[in-house]
């Protein structure tokens, strides 16, 4: 296990790391509040299926695995599993709001094309 304090919009993460903007981690924070308090984080896992071939899994999580990955912001933990993370490596999770809802959002460096939702990718 390891932690990674992220840093305010200043650098890009280093290599196998990932990073949550601002609203992504406002939003973490009120959400772990609401499931249940501070040992509540979000769990990002990336599987085979999707539209696109592989699929992002948002999930709420109060345990941390021997091959997981912390990285924190502003109080907003996110974990990823050592797989997910080669497939992850450098991306960014947004919490964005539009008029037609509001949802997280990976912008993934390593993805080649997603489909039209954003919640699948291929490589």
């Amino acid at each position: 296990m390891t932690i990674t304090d992220i840093a305010a919009d200043t650098a890009p993460p280093p290599p196998r790391a990932m990073s949550l903007s601002a609203s992504a981690a406002k939003r973490v924070r009120k959400l772990a509040e609401m499931e249940g308090g501070p040992d509540i984080m979000m769990r990002l896992s990336v599987s085979g299926g999707g539209c696109s071939g592989f699929q992002y899994g948002f999930s709420f999580d109060a345990t941390i695995n021997d091959d997981d990955h912390v990285f924190e912001r502003d109080g907003a933990r996110l974990v990823v599993d050592d797989t997910s993370l080669d497939l992850l490596a450098g991306a960014e999770v947004d919490f964005v709001e539009e008029l037609a809802g509001s949802y997280f959002k990976v912008n993934n460096p390593n993805a080649s094309s997603s489909c039209g939702c954003g919640q699948s990718f291929s490589l």
